[in-house]
């Protein structure tokens, strides 16, 4: 029978708890937390597209139509790609940029406030959130539970490689 120790306890729930590190399920998590939450913008515009049509902000030379469908397709497209870990980085990409254009906008809409003076509570932070997030994801990357890294691994397999190297990657 083992000596029940409480010291041990301790050391042991201790190194568990703080020891261990699940980056990648972190990953993981953001990336389908970010792409959930980006995806139920783009649904909500499709679900009002005859009410947005007109009133959406027409951006890079588009009209406001054009930019509402190519946003549609930045939200819904890009947000599938990121929770599935394809592409990652690439699809990242799209999104950060609309949102700093989204940023852009919605400083420049509060004509009659400084942007200093936005609180909390105005969508003024959202964008600013999204990019922090996507940037994370662009510096980390995926993570080990993705399509893009079994897609790694299959491709060092097949030219019989370790996957040593895939971790200088």
């Amino acid at each position: 029978m083992r000596h029940f120790s409480l010291s041990r306890w301790i050391k042991h729930t201790y190194f568990k708890v703080t020891g261990y590190s699940y980056t990648n399920l972190g990953r993981l998590f953001l990336r389908l937390f970010v792409g959930i939450m980006m995806m139920q913008f783009g649904i909500r515009q499709i679900i009002n597209i005859d009410l947005l049509k007109d009133i959406f902000p027409g951006e890079i030379g588009m009209d406001s139509h054009a930019s509402l469908i190519v946003m549609i397709c930045i939200e819904i497209v890009c947000s599938v790609f990121i929770m599935f870990g394809f592409l990652t980085r690439l699809m990242i990409i799209p999104p950060f940029v609309a949102m700093i254009l989204a940023e852009y906008y919605l400083l420049h809409s509060y004509v009659h406030e400084s942007a200093y003076m936005i609180d909390w509570s105005q969508p003024g932070y959202v964008p600013i959130l999204f990019m922090g997030i996507y940037f994370f994801l662009l510096l980390v990357g995926p993570g080990k539970i993705s399509v893009d890294y079994f897609l790694s691994l299959h491709i060092i397999h097949t030219e019989n490689k370790s996957e040593g190297e895939l971790e200088e990657v």
